[in-house]
């Protein structure tokens, strides 16, 4: 059974990640809108990949004999300056996003949660992943400038990017 500290710390985590998926579909929409169509695949991967997150954790309260509560979501923000800044408000939030998995973990050890440690450590390796690849999309943006053929060519990029198999097909739990 889940103690009732880490069950309200995860549900509030739950939120985070909706939260992620929500942020990162109104880049969608920025993105679509100023016809960047690659980054705009790649921001849908990463919203897919968000709700997959929020899954976890609520999959987890659940097997554990706890209840889920769901809880309101912020208005994302809906326009950025450039492809550029947008990128850079995706490192932010994931940077946002490792220090709550890094909460999470505190009350896990506080609690001697094992069960919460142990799904917690497949978080900690994904965030490393998502922040490098956020800083390397911003890193990227920074060099190419204002050039418009250095940005066709990195939104061609990123429009290669597919979803991973969903839970259970492949990706290790």
């Amino acid at each position: 059974m889940i103690g009732k500290r880490m069950q309200d710390t995860i549900n509030e985590q739950i939120k985070h990640e909706l939260e992620s998926a929500y942020l990162y579909l109104a880049m969608v929409a920025y993105f679509r809108a100023e016809g960047l169509d690659g980054m705009a695949t790649w921001m849908e991967v990463q919203t897919q990949e968000e709700v997959a997150h929020a899954m976890r954790f609520f999959n987890h309260i659940n097997e554990r004999g706890g209840r889920v509560e769901l809880r309101a979501l912020a208005q994302p923000q809906k326009d950025w300056p450039s492809p550029l800044e947008a990128f850079k408000a995706a490192y932010a939030h994931e940077q946002f996003i490792t220090g709550t998995i890094n909460d999470l973990l505190k009350v896990a050890d506080e609690e001697n949660d094992n069960p919460a440690k142990i799904m917690l450590q497949w978080f900690v390796s994904e965030q490393v992943e998502e922040e490098d690849a956020a800083k390397k999309i911003v890193d990227l943006l920074t060099r190419v400038g204002d050039s418009g053929h250095g940005l066709i060519m990195v939104d061609r990029e990123l429009g290669t990017r597919k979803a991973a198999p969903a839970s259970g097909e492949g990706e290790a739990e």
